[in-house]
């Protein structure tokens, strides 16, 4: 057995551990989150360096004392003194999202790389005839952590849209919007007419995608309806499906996916925030072209999280 196999390990566990751990933090926090984990199973120096405050201080957006202040009244986060450590402060923003700005936003971090997300409810959002109950109600529901939700009854316009100010984002990073929203029995209208989103800066042209709101992921989506006379001089009229050639195949067409909360969501676009913008981020979905009567949806708000995020 060669003994300079273990001479190595012994030098390299030596090395590490005659290294300042002053030294070892600021290397650490350098990395992300998820890497400094790792790193902590390196030795005891790093495992020190991977859980001091230095570190997990760094991991926390800048604002994290500003936006824990806007919290809403009745629902504050534990003040900060109550947390042992920046890391369990930075986890409990993960695990526990703050509704913020007067119960019109929700607020947490992505767990693997500290960027911000948020989420802008329905409340907030610029909804065509959202204040005519004929057209849109609101409602509260035990599943959504906003205090109202918006619930589409009937439109042949159906137009919402949102915004947000760039710098609350994390900078130097690509995110990716998304409707929250789930069906309700009565949904109907959404199954052949595919809607239009987009994603970009308020007042600059931005590219626009087509999606579909059916909740049913397409599978009503290949047939569409049509006529057939029966009996034997063909008074009556009976319905039969038939296959539509003029729809886009189902592997093109772009619809909702279920979320871990049982919500659904549809992705708007995705924008790259470089850091130092003062623009707002517009969100939109739109059908308004065919002008047939739609209904039955819940709108919990836009979702803006870091792609690739959960």
């Amino acid at each position: 057995m060669d003994s300079s196999n273990g001479e190595n390990e012994g030098d390299q566990a030596d090395f590490f551990r005659a290294l300042p751990e002053v030294c070892v933090a600021e290397a650490v926090a350098l990395t992300c989150p998820r890497d400094a984990c790792r790193l902590s199973l390196v030795s005891s120096t790093f495992r020190s360096a991977a859980e001091s405050d230095a570190v997990w201080e760094r991991f926390l957006p800048g604002d994290y004392r500003d936006v824990m202040a806007r919290s809403a009244a009745n629902a504050p986060p534990p003040p900060l003194r109550a947390f042992a450590s920046k890391k369990e402060l930075y986890l409990y923003l993960c695990d526990h999202p703050l509704v913020i700005d007067g119960g019109t936003k929700i607020f947490s971090l992505e767990k693997c790389s500290g960027k911000k997300r948020f989420m802008v409810a329905a409340k907030d959002l610029s909804i065509v005839w959202g204040d005519t109950p004929r057209y849109w109600r609101w409602t509260s529901l035990v599943e959504s952590r906003f205090n109202e939700v918006a619930e589409l009854v009937s439109v042949c316009w159906l137009e919402i849209q949102g915004k947000i100010d760039t710098r609350m984002l994390s900078p130097d990073t690509i995110y990716a919007a998304y409707l929250v929203f789930k069906p309700t029995a009565g949904t109907h209208g959404f199954e052949y007419q595919p809607a239009e989103v987009s994603l970009g800066i308020s007042g600059v042209k931005s590219e626009t995608r087509t999606v579909y709101l059916d909740s049913d992921g397409g599978q009503r989506h290949r047939y569409h309806i049509m006529p057939r006379r029966i009996g034997i001089f063909n008074h009556g009229v009976a319905n039969r499906l038939r296959p539509n050639p003029t729809l886009p195949r189902e592997s093109d067409a772009v619809y909702p996916k279920r979320r871990g909360d049982e919500w659904l969501e549809i992705k708007l676009g995705e924008y790259v925030c470089k850091g130092g913008e003062d623009a707002e981020l517009e969100m939109s979905v739109m059908e308004v072209k065919s002008g047939n009567w739609k209904g039955g949806l819940i709108v919990e708000g836009i979702e803006i999280r870091p792609k690739g995020g959960k």
